[in-house]
């Protein structure tokens, strides 16, 4: 069995498309599956790491503020189309996933035409354009959310099977995550971040929460800065105690939610769905600068069953965070519920329910089929 997985740009795309490439490989070991990236997006290093390997095409995404950049980006699609086929023609794959970014354009669509089973799996609420235009020629669109079916015509209805999730945050335990990190009974446990480079209005919000809990018995702070927040935060004054904890980066994020009992963070749709995978509350700022505004509708996903708080920037005060926690740490029958919502959210079969749609079943069904 040969398998090209594509998707890129960054970690939302990268790690479902890991994760449905781990499954594959777990049903059957000899599979060989093969990436398609490209060499400016977070798979050039994130996905060599994960044991698989990659090939890289020309392509980037349009410039929709300056539409005469586009006259080079044009250029470099159609390179990429050309770069897309040979890779096909020389690889010759069964199947090919795309989990989106716009390297998906040009391998999805060559498979396509090439008579080769195609997917694609959209991770937002509000769908990326690169999916909505591969989606009218895919045999099948895979989504995490519900809400996202509106936005697509298709040929075959989708199937929303959530996000695929590492295996990781299914397997670890929340007392066994508390107990390795040496997080006390009964202990209450605010864990913050901005994805890997960090975000400065949460930063913000956390150094706030970072003052008001020092100190406080039976209250912890966990706060990922980000790298590029680490080191001007901890040179200027923050609260020393030893309640509070800063990291530059989480590398264990399925320990660190797991044991947690409060995430503040934004709302991209793999965060959202390792939030709800591992069932915990949550406080979801969502960022402002991504397109189409779609971390607000993953939020409200959650939001709108009671599984989280969201507060929009532009209506963030100063405090609010704190405040937020502060009231939930005092509301213990309220928190519970939010967790059993978000929980009754997550999925982590996404990989799983894909490899059976598309006919890679377990290599025992294989044999005994013979």
């Amino acid at each position: 069995m040969r398998v090209i997985m594509s998707g890129g740009g960054t970690g939302g795309h990268i790690y479902p498309a890991i994760a449905i490439a781990d499954e594959i490989k777990r049903r059957h070991p000899e599979a060989e599956i093969l990436f398609v990236g490209t060499e400016h997006g977070m798979e050039r290093e994130i996905v060599p790491k994960s044991g698989y390997p990659i090939k890289f095409i020309t392509v980037r995404g349009f410039d929709r503020k300056h539409l005469l950049r586009n006259i080079d980006t044009i250029k470099e699609l159609n390179k990429g189309i050309h770069e897309a086929r040979k890779i096909i023609a020389d690889f010759k794959p069964d199947y090919v996933i795309g989990t989106g970014g716009y390297v998906c354009g040009p391998v999805v669509r060559s498979a396509y035409r090439a008579g080769i089973p195609s997917y694609i799996h959209e991770q937002n609420a509000f769908p990326g354009l690169t999916n909505k235009l591969l989606s009218r020629h895919v045999d099948r669109v895979f989504l995490a959310f519900d809400d996202a079916k509106s936005y697509f015509k298709c040929k075959n209805e989708p199937v929303t099977v959530g996000n695929p999730v590492r295996s990781a945050f299914t397997e670890t335990s929340r007392e066994e995550s508390r107990r390795a990190l040496g997080i006390k009974d009964g202990e209450f446990v605010i864990l913050g971040f901005g994805g890997s480079l960090g975000a400065k209005k949460i930063n913000d919000e956390m150094e706030i929460a970072a003052e008001r809990f020092a100190g406080k018995e039976g209250v912890r702070v966990i706060w990922a800065t980000g790298k590029r927040y680490y080191k001007e935060i901890m040179a200027a004054e923050h609260p020393e105690a030893e309640n509070i904890k800063y990291m530059e980066y989480i590398n264990d994020m399925p320990r660190y939610l797991r044991a947690c009992d409060l995430v503040v963070s934004r709302s991209g749709a793999l965060t959202v769905s390792e939030i709800t995978a591992c069932g915990r509350p949550s406080i979801m700022i969502p960022s402002p600068y991504v397109t189409n505004n779609h971390q607000y509708y993953n939020a409200m996903v959650v939001a709108d069953r009671g599984g989280a708080v969201v507060i929009e920037e532009k209506n963030l005060a100063s405090g609010q965070v704190a405040e937020t926690a502060a009231s939930l740490e005092a509301d213990p029958e309220k928190l519970e519920l939010m967790a059993h919502m978000a929980e009754s959210l997550g999925r982590t079969d996404a990989a799983s329910v894909i490899c059976d749609t598309i006919g890679i079943k377990e290599a025992e069904q294989d044999e005994s089929a013979e």
